[in-house]
């Protein structure tokens, strides 16, 4: 696997955690219990790194200014982590209030213009990332 920039480690780490496997009606267990980045099909892993580079040159200028002040995570880490949270909707994100308000309404606005990306498992074991 690929040598991966804390931005885009802790984007995918965040997939993991998140997003669930859905083998059941229930909608299964979150991938990080029984999957790894190790368990992503390199056409995924490609996605999600071309997505977090071509974030990050975009918006470059608002994440040099985008503190979160966190102790235990690097900002690229939240930078990464927060980029998931808010393309996918979720109930945290750029815009929860971490962030000056100005730089995480600008961040936001930019990850929802990548729309959601969501993973699934394939049929041979590996997780795949369907944009849409």
């Amino acid at each position: 696997m690929q040598k991966l920039d804390s931005f885009t480690q802790a984007y995918l780490e965040c997939m993991l955690w998140c997003e669930t496997d859905e083998k059941t009606p229930e909608g299964g267990e979150p991938f990080d219990k029984n999957y790894s980045l190790q368990d992503l099909a390199p056409e995924a892993l490609q996605q999600a790194v071309d997505d977090c580079k071509r974030f990050q040159r975009e918006n470059s200028k608002a994440l040099l200014e985008a503190d979160y002040g966190q102790p235990d995570y690097t900002d690229e880490e939240m930078q990464g982590h927060d980029f998931w949270l808010t393309r996918n909707g979720h109930g945290c994100g750029f815009w929860d209030g971490d962030l000056r308000e100005d730089i995480g309404q600008e961040l936001t606005q930019a990850a929802h213009k990548f729309g959601e990306c969501h993973p699934y498992l394939g049929d041979d074991g590996k997780i795949y990332l369907f944009s849409g």
